[in-house]
């Protein structure tokens, strides 16, 4: 079954996608909006420093009754969702290198989560697992005209 992603690429980008990955979908929508916009390599930098616990992602929709940081204001050090995301990351850089981009330029232009299919747990105690998509879409560094 192929994945039907929210918008077209264009022959300078390269995608991947993860399906049902064991994360929350509230933390992953925080840790897109960190990491949307910036450099490969500054994002994946980004990324190892949040699972070193030494960098808080600001977290600015689902922030109700959070801590706060000194740096960041209300955040939090989602370990586990920056792991997932950065494995998917890394897929689309290879991605990119296999279609012939220059991997040195390569912006994060697109990432976005949704909601996925909840399975159970079965037991004493029903509950759902968390789910959730993250489609990625990484493009060259368009150069500015002057």
């Amino acid at each position: 079954m192929a994945y039907g992603y929210t918008r077209e690429t264009g022959k300078d980008e390269a995608k991947a996608v993860g399906l049902a990955l064991p994360i929350s979908y509230k933390h992953t929508v925080e840790v897109c909006n960190f990491v949307r916009g910036k450099p490969i390599e500054q994002a994946k930098r980004l990324l190892d420093e949040v699972m070193k616990m030494k960098r808080a992602v600001p977290y600015r929709i689902y922030n109700l009754e959070m801590a706060h940081n000194r740096a960041v204001g209300a955040g939090r050090f989602p370990v586990k969702t920056c792991k997932h995301v950065r494995e998917v990351i890394e897929s689309a850089e290879a991605n990119a290198q296999h279609k012939g981009l220059s991997v040195a330029n390569l912006v994060v232009r697109h990432l976005a989560p949704q909601k996925a299919g909840r399975t159970m747990h079965f037991g004493r105690q029903r509950r759902e697992s968390k789910r959730c998509h993250l489609e990625v879409i990484v493009g060259e560094k368009k150069e500015a005209s002057r």
